[in-house]
């Protein structure tokens, strides 16, 4: 099908189709050499120099209307219109004379809340992400489709930063005025979706809509819980749940009606990526997924999902139905469980504690999770990362927006909210810290979702003030107690205090919270 762009300005272009089948655009792009057939019958790709979200590219065009709304700073870092204009004019010169696929879709389960975005692609295997990624429409949704925001994904297309106001050769910038979205440079097709985000984000709050960087799934009594986390803590394999219904893994709204996904698709993590742990995700893996960056034997075209070689981001993106259990409306009832996961890499949070709902809102907006030492020169312990509302990336509003959604729903809801670390105990990662099991934080989120781990007493943690369980269903209780993994006392205690104070030291940035929620937070 093919459509009219020289609204945009795209005018001699040597083809322009309109979404074509995930087979047709699978055949485009292995005749056009952008990726490989792996023994599965997924498409293979390597994004070259950008292997994922490069944040210190992206901005957001510094336009009357919304000057005074967005959150400016390093996250939301303005681009004058002028500068947006002249990247416009270079991407759409350098399309004419392409092949242009477009993929018309939505973001928004929920019809009420539903936008219509428009995905224009240099590449078919980019263009079929967006195909798997956003809610497909029906012929009949097709005929009458609306955009009301368009993205235009030209990774040949390289800024000059000297000459285009860019950091670099890549470039994602997001005009809401004009509803277009601009990604240069780079071929990480992540950027893509997480633009449609960002402009969600924007929206949702605006309407009363709790906008949330979250998995969701649904029990079979229509139990639905959120899990919040920031990439590598397990949101997208612990909500994966063979036992419930998965209404998505990354991206949903919640609203007085319930939770609905805002995607069509699921993009997960790949490292070391196993059927014993991970099956459901493990067997979407197939024809219509588009995998980046893992490694295949030339032969046999089998993965090496242990290889990271290329990067330790490898991904695959694939629609939410290629999970057997998944909820395919994308939508269900109020929450009863909030999750927040972090990968403590100090090995010092409990594995699993009750948040009131001051100390949700700190927990958060803090957004915590901690990196690994070694993964960089010179780093010889854990790093600490706090990403505002578990996705800083994202979001064009103040904290303080979200975080008040946050404590509307969950008082509208009555909703437990519980921090669950994935992290490390007895030690720090690298220096006498083991990895929890993934099947003890398994129990314990069960436990969470079940209603068990309120049969526990809980007492209170001196340092983290948060509400430990002493017992749960299918965990040792000694596991529960951080400070006995250590066998040295006064260590876990030096690190928990240090922690605790880069905590504190993180939330005085946000100026404009209560004191009851800065004092629900960690005591220094």
């Amino acid at each position: 099908m093919s459509l009219d762009l020289s609204y945009l300005g795209i005018i001699e272009s040597k083809a322009v189709y309109r979404n074509l089948t995930v087979g047709k655009l699978t055949e485009i792009a292995l005749a056009r050499g952008e990726g490989k057939l792996s023994n599965t019958g997924a498409l293979v790709v390597m994004t070259g120099k950008y292997t994922g979200r490069s944040p210190e590219d992206r901005f957001v065009v510094d336009e009357p209307s919304i000057h005074d709304e967005i959150a400016w700073g390093k996250v939301n870092v303005p681009i004058s219109i002028e500068k947006f204009d002249n990247i416009y004019r270079k991407m759409i010169a350098y399309l004419q004379n392409r092949e242009v696929f477009v993929f018309d879709g939505f973001a928004g389960a929920d019809s009420k809340y539903r936008i219509g975005v428009r995905v224009v692609n240099e590449l078919a295997s980019q263009n079929m992400f967006m195909h798997q990624l956003l809610l497909r429409p029906t012929e009949a949704e097709l005929d009458s489709f609306k955009s009301d925001f368009t993205i235009i994904a030209a990774p040949g297309l390289k800024c000059i930063p000297a000459l285009d106001g860019t950091r670099s050769e890549a470039a994602i910038i997001v005009s809401f005025e004009r509803k277009i979205v601009l990604v240069a440079g780079s071929q990480y097709a992540g950027e893509i979706k997480k633009s449609v985000f960002s402009i969600m984000n924007y929206l949702l709050p605006k309407q009363g809509i709790f906008s949330m960087h979250c998995s969701a799934n649904v029990g079979a009594d229509g139990d639905s819980a959120i899990f919040f986390g920031l990439s590598g803590t397990g949101k997208t394999t612990l909500s994966a749940d063979p036992n419930r219904k998965l209404v998505g893994d990354d991206e949903h709204g919640w609203s007085e009606d319930g939770v609905f996904n805002i995607e069509g698709g699921c993009y997960a993590k790949c490292i070391n990526l196993s059927k014993e742990h991970e099956p459901e995700i493990y067997g979407a893996i197939k024809f219509g997924a588009l995998v980046e960056n893992v490694t295949m034997d030339p032969d046999t075209r089998e993965f090496d999902f242990t290889d990271e070689s290329v990067t330790e981001n490898t991904r695959v993106g694939y629609p939410v139905d290629f999970i057997s259990n998944a909820e395919l409306s994308g939508k269900a009832p109020t929450p009863k469980t909030v999750i927040f996961l972090t990968a403590d890499a100090f090995g010092v949070l409990p594995p699993v504690s009750k948040l009131g709902r001051e100390a949700a809102m700190y927990h958060y907006v803090s957004g915590y999770t901690a990196r690994l030492a070694g993964t960089e020169r010179g780093v010889t312990e854990p790093q600490a990362t706090f990403s505002t509302c578990f996705g800083a990336p994202f979001l064009p509003l103040p904290a303080s927006k979200y975080a008040e959604l946050l404590g509307k729903y969950v008082d509208m809801s009555g909703a437990n909210v519980y921090l669950v670390n994935t992290g490390w105990a007895g030690g720090p990662a690298g220096n006498g810290g083991n990895r929890m099991k993934l099947p003890l934080t398994r129990a314990m989120v069960t436990a969470c979702l079940n209603g068990e781990l309120e049969k526990s007493e809980f007492e209170l943690d001196p340092i983290f003030n948060v509400m430990v369980p002493k017992t749960c269903p299918g965990v040792p209780a000694e596991v529960l107690n951080p400070r006995m993994f250590w066998a040295d006392k006064d260590a876990y205690d030096d690190s928990a205090k240090k922690l605790a104070g880069m905590f504190r030291k993180n939330f005085e940035k946000y100026t404009n919270m209560s004191q009851a929620i800065i004092d629900a937070g960690p005591k220094a």
